[in-house]
């Protein structure tokens, strides 16, 4: 099976030359890797030519600075990159961060696990992060959801949902919607990625505002919103959490903002979502 990753990079000259050599590094050599340089202002460019001039695995795609929404502004990267190419051409197609180093099995086994299971929809490791010296399990999801950074997709399974949609919280309606259509979501808890990061950053802390918007865009109804950002503020031990929360979501819901799922793809996820709830918290 033949890879197509599609990496987006903004201002990552010191962190794209560890992803970069992890993936000239894999066992498996059957790959091809499109950088998207997302109108970086520092040496990315002068990273990335040094790769593409010995190596013709590499290719390059050069973008005017891209609007910074979260979620929106990395895969409408990746979604230039993917134009490029023809995917036809090509058996998984993966989402990488430039800020990840991977083992050097990484891509046989990921080639190994949709090999020997048709049904296998997206596949990936789990994520760690150096703390006091150790690589650690980074804890920012559950360990069977694969994580944004990562993402490995069947082309029938990415071609099936339609692609990942540019908007917050696309790394969990993708897996939301393989599902729906019968694809399983796997992750290889062996395959360790090492995620960089700034020393002290916290990935689990998001503002209020975010998370408001989140919901919003995830296209949770107001229930399941309001659940969900009442378990956000059992998290933080503070009840104006919640209300800050709410009061996001719900200025999104007046004004009305574009979701980029479709009305049938929202009723899957609320779906979904009220299936998870009945089982975790009221064990129906």
């Amino acid at each position: 099976m033949r890879f197509l990753i599609i990496i987006p990079a903004h201002n990552e000259e010191n962190n794209l030359p560890f992803t970069l050599d992890s993936l000239q590094r894999q066992s498996f050599k059957d790959f091809k890797t499109v950088i998207v340089n997302d109108g970086s202002t520092d040496r990315t460019a002068e990273v990335i030519s040094k790769y593409v001039s010995h190596d013709d695995r590499f290719e390059t795609v050069n973008l005017e600075k891209s609007l910074h929404q979260p979620g929106s502004k990395v895969v409408h990267a990746f979604k230039k990159g993917l134009e490029t190419q023809d995917i036809n051409a090509f058996d998984i197609i993966c989402k990488f961060d430039s800020d990840v180093i991977f083992p050097e099995n990484y891509l046989e086994k990921i080639e190994e696990a949709f090999q020997n299971n048709s049904d296998y929809g997206l596949v990936g490791g789990l994520l760690y992060v150096e703390k006091n010296g150790d690589w650690v399990y980074e804890g920012n999801s559950n360990k069977y959801h694969v994580r944004g950074p990562l993402k490995a997709y069947r082309k029938e399974s990415f071609v099936h949902m339609n692609g990942i949609r540019e908007t917050l919280g696309w790394d969990n309606i993708d897996a939301i919607l393989l599902q729906s259509l019968g694809w399983k979501e796997v992750v290889l808890p062996e395959l360790h990625v090492r995620l960089i990061k700034v020393k002290g950053a916290d990935y689990t802390i998001r503002p209020a505002d975010y998370y408001g918007k989140y919901f919003y865009f995830l296209g949770l109804n107001r229930f399941l919103a309001y659940v969900a950002a009442f378990k956000e503020a059992m998290k933080s031990k503070s009840v104006s959490f919640f209300f800050k929360i709410t009061r996001s979501y719900e200025s999104c819901r007046n004004n009305n903002l574009e979701l980029k799922i479709s009305e049938n793809e929202r009723k899957i996820i609320n779906r979904q979502r009220w299936e998870m709830l009945k089982r975790k918290w009221l064990k129906m």
